[in-house]
């Protein structure tokens, strides 16, 4: 198939008129005329019926009309990442993540990122939800578990440590548990267990020596990891918490330090079609920096 008829009948599909085909492609309405009539010649099919108030596809065209569509975004988006890829990063960014992640360790981190990148229009969408990367909901996803679709690449960020924390201010009032039978005369924040978490095994804290709170009802169920922090914060209880989330918090005490909890990986996944996006490029490789700065 000719590509030149092919983007004539492109433009001509999209704008309903041989005229407003002509005046895009810089053309004569004649020339355009032509090169759709040996098109549909070569094709041995009609693509448009003609009629007085303009031009209407026929089922032949309407199926080569949407395959041109496809086939020209997909030009259209690599001829922007072959231009960007010669250029400073530059143009939208929408990355997503976990509540609990993105506001406490990431977000921090975004104006070093955009002092760096200042040409690059950052999205940050924080939802416990995950978004649909092939639908274009997002750019990039850092997620708590391996993402499930095929067409998406991953690459391993980190893995993140849960331990058992309490406030000061519990301690204070409640005393320190010495062992992990003395939880069961504590107040644990766990996360509803009928409803789906941003992580597995969120509620490992409930396993932790025999009897510690399965035969007990927590003080507080949360559907929120960094509700469960800011809970925590307030001297409510005790909860298993991501060490990220305390790097930086004052006051935490690390209950049972020997007892760990379930290690948990993030992963950097962004779909197949952007492997070469210099935006993508600098954003994984600013984090993979920020990684290593940590300590958790």
């Amino acid at each position: 198939m000719d590509w030149d008829k092919l983007r004539v009948f492109h433009a001509v599909a999209e704008a309903g008129s041989f005229t407003h085909a002509g005046e895009s492609l810089n053309l004569s309405q004649s020339a355009v005329s032509r090169q759709i009539s040996a098109l549909e010649e070569s094709l041995g099919v009609p693509l448009f019926h003609r009629h007085a108030r303009g031009l209407i596809l026929t089922e032949q065209g309407e199926l080569l009309h949407r395959t041109a569509r496809d086939v020209f975004a997909k030009l259209s988006m690599t001829e922007a990442m072959l231009t960007e890829s010669k250029e400073t990063p530059k143009g939208p960014l929408k990355v997503t993540t976990t509540v609990a992640f993105g506001s406490t360790w990431l977000t921090p981190r975004i104006q070093e990122f955009l002092s760096i990148y200042p040409d690059i229009q950052l999205t940050l969408l924080i939802d416990d939800t995950e978004l649909d990367l092939a639908m274009r909901e997002a750019d990039i996803a850092i997620r708590m578990n391996t993402p499930r679709q095929p067409d998406l690449i991953q690459r391993h960020l980190m893995s993140i440590r849960f331990h058992i924390y309490a406030h000061q201010s519990y301690i204070k009032k409640r005393g320190l548990p010495k062992t992990a039978a003395e939880l069961a005369e504590h107040d644990i924040i766990t996360y509803p267990p009928d409803v789906r978490a941003p992580v597995p095994n969120v509620n490992w804290i409930l396993d932790v020596g025999e009897g510690v709170a399965r035969s007990r009802r927590p003080a507080l169920q949360v559907n929120s990891v960094y509700a469960i922090y800011r809970a925590v914060e307030s001297g409510l209880g005790i909860a298993a918490l991501p060490d990220f989330l305390v790097e930086n918090a004052r006051d935490f005490v690390r209950v049972l330090p020997d007892v760990t909890g379930p290690k948990v990986d993030a992963y950097f996944v962004y779909a197949e079609e952007l492997r070469h996006s210099k935006r993508i490029a600098v954003f994984r490789d600013f984090l993979v920096r920020k990684v290593a700065e940590s300590h958790f």
